[in-house]
């Protein structure tokens, strides 16, 4: 049974969760016309606070969605994160969290409205993923990513989603944790809701920015990583669909799945089939860094719960 906060926020306003209603006639409705975040929190290494992981990039590449998706008066990032703080306080969040912030094209318009815009946010409690222990399955999915050109993966929005439910309901039947996805030329691209990383003779990589994947925080955050903890310089490349048969240790990342090894692609075992040890030094300073366990990045960190000035 799902768990659920008592307050969600809707435009700005605190609400009881069984009033933040949206009408089916408005065109996020009819033509998904929604742009949204899925953004994390951590209760912090000492237990005294929730730290919210690079909200501002977060928000930066909402507001980056709507541009593309043509919203009009769009809310300002100073207006989301203080109804976002806001929330977590009413709701008395002291825990791991999830945070859900939408924004629509609200109203009964057609398929080109432009606006009014609505918005929402929703905090709700979510412990860490238990894939990033126990590493995952995956297969190549059949199911092709879409392009650029026709519906960009590079802006977050609902309705790009639809590639990967296919992808991944197809996964499922076939016995896989995860897919992989390719682009229309057949290259690596991402899975329906992760980036994806190999590692080969010690050197990372990952599908680039051109290959049909999301901007992701959580992709950039592991490139940073790489580089100050192991002094490995993350190649970002087009990659073949036989270099992942090829990799030593690989494994997928974004916010809400976090950092989750693959152990097999295609039932072929990921080097040695066990998480490598790039991938267990990378989660460990993931979670060292999202729960303020260390100095470095401190201002990715937004507390909830103490003041700063």
């Amino acid at each position: 049974m799902a768990i659920h906060p008592t307050y969600l926020s809707l435009n700005g306003a605190i609400v009881p969760y069984a009033d933040a209603k949206v009408h089916m006639l408005t065109p996020a409705f009819k033509y998904g016309a929604c742009a949204f975040e899925g953004i994390r929190g951590y209760r912090n290494q000492a237990g005294d606070d929730v730290l919210i992981f690079r909200l501002k990039e977060h928000l930066d590449r909402l507001q980056f969605s709507m541009k593309v998706m043509g919203f009009a008066d769009r809310p300002a990032n100073r207006m989301m994160a203080d109804a976002l703080t806001e929330l977590i306080r009413v709701n008395e969040l002291y825990c791991d969290m999830h945070i859900r912030l939408l924004a629509w094209v609200d109203g009964d318009g057609e398929q080109t409205a432009t606006g009014p815009i609505g918005w929402g946010i929703a905090a709700m409690p979510r412990a860490p993923n238990p894939n990033v222990h126990s590493g995952v399955h995956v297969g190549v999915s059949s199911w092709t990513r879409t392009a650029d050109n026709a519906m960009p993966n590079r802006i977050k929005v609902t309705a790009n989603y639809n590639n990967g439910r296919l992808s991944g309901l197809q996964g499922r039947r076939d016995g896989y944790d995860n897919v992989i996805l390719l682009t229309q030329a057949g290259r690596v691209s991402e899975s329906p809701s992760s980036c994806l990383f190999l590692i080969r003779d010690g050197q990372p990589m990952t599908p680039s920015l051109t290959s049909d994947i999301l901007e992701s925080v959580t992709r950039a955050t592991a490139i940073t990583l790489f580089e100050e903890g192991l002094g490995a310089r993350t190649r970002e490349r087009d990659i073949d669909r036989t270099e992942l048969y090829a990799a030593d240790e690989a494994f997928l990342c974004g916010s809400g799945g976090e950092i989750q090894p693959i152990l097999s692609i295609d039932r072929l075992p990921v080097g040695d089939g066990t998480i490598g040890p790039m991938t267990a030094n990378l989660r460990e300073r993931y979670f060292a860094l999202v729960r303020g366990a260390t100095n470095d990045h401190g201002d990715w960190l937004t507390p909830v719960w103490k003041t700063t000035t």
